[in-house]
């Protein structure tokens, strides 16, 4: 069970009595238990890229220990600095990987997506940087036990560089996330935050609030207010309960910074790589 040893991506966003910090939404979940997953059947695999990406040995190998489970948001899958004991593979929730600064902060430092898998370096036997991992889209994923995927990963070679070429892209994504927190304005961020949730996702409605999205990406909340307001006036999205809905990508993408481009890029060139040098992705599932 992963127990919550911190909250959201800012600990000390209002003050409680007592001296004590909450978070604007607390993490308190756990890993559901066994009787709530449901075996995978090989149709399944095609809603995650990497899943989909395998050979046919080698998804087979996987497949009688792949299990589907709901992932609610807030959820904690790995705690800071805790080694990785399940692997994660989104079909269409969003993880967060989450770096502890000092004084309790936490800070996003790359998101996760269908696209991909939470645990792709550690599955490599590669060492990786100690962060956590906690839910920030709610929904749906395939897991499998880390000590299950490496062993299947030291039986095949094909299996063990497409691990490696996908933990090298949430790495190259950390890094120019931490780039675009320095360098760019709360506008071009927020922007290309919720156009690549989108992309990871594939939704237009993410469930989030103004103040989740100020602690994503580092902003204060009446900045991103402000920002929120200026996207919807322009139509390119709109607001509801808990929720933000992308309606124009073409006019928040005119607003993103140029991380967007170069994350898409990347994104695109991984799956070039597995299709071409790797041969492993097959033409139907």
């Amino acid at each position: 069970m992963h127990s919550a040893r911190y909250a959201s991506f800012e600990t000390s966003a209002r003050s409680q009595p007592g001296g004590q910090s909450k978070a604007l939404w607390l993490v308190d979940k756990q890993w559901p238990p066994a009787s709530e997953c449901i075996f995978m059947d090989s149709n399944a695999r095609s809603q995650n890229g990497f899943l989909k990406s395998l050979s046919t040995d080698d998804f087979e190998v996987l497949r009688p220990d792949l299990q589907t489970a709901m992932l609610s948001q807030g959820q904690v899958l790995q705690n800071l600095g805790d080694p990785i004991d399940q692997v994660y593979f989104p079909h269409d929730c969003v993880l967060s990987r989450i770096l502890e600064l000092d004084a309790g902060h936490s800070v996003e430092i790359a998101m996760i997506g269908r696209d991909s898998l939470l645990g792709a370096l550690a599955a490599a036997g590669i060492p990786a940087a100690k962060s956590g991992a906690v839910v920030v889209l709610p929904g749906v994923a395939s897991v499998i036990d880390m000590g299950r995927l490496r062993a299947a990963a030291e039986r095949s070679t094909g299996l063990n560089k497409i691990l490696v070429r996908h933990g090298q892209a949430v790495l190259v994504r950390a890094q120019q996330a931490v780039g675009c927190k320095s360098l760019h304005p709360v506008e071009a961020r927020l922007a290309r935050w919720l156009l690549e949730a989108r992309d990871l996702c594939g939704k237009n409605r993410l469930m989030l609030t103004q103040e989740m999205m100020g602690q994503i990406i580092g902003a204060r909340h009446n900045s991103v207010a402000i920002v929120a307001h200026t996207f919807e006036q322009q139509g390119c999205i709109t607001f509801g309960r808990g929720y933000v809905e992308i309606i124009d990508p073409g006019g928040l993408a005119e607003a993103a910074c140029t991380c967007y481009a170069t994350i898409k890029a990347q994104h695109e060139s991984l799956h070039r790589d597995v299709e071409h040098s790797f041969g492993c992705r097959e033409t139907a599932h």
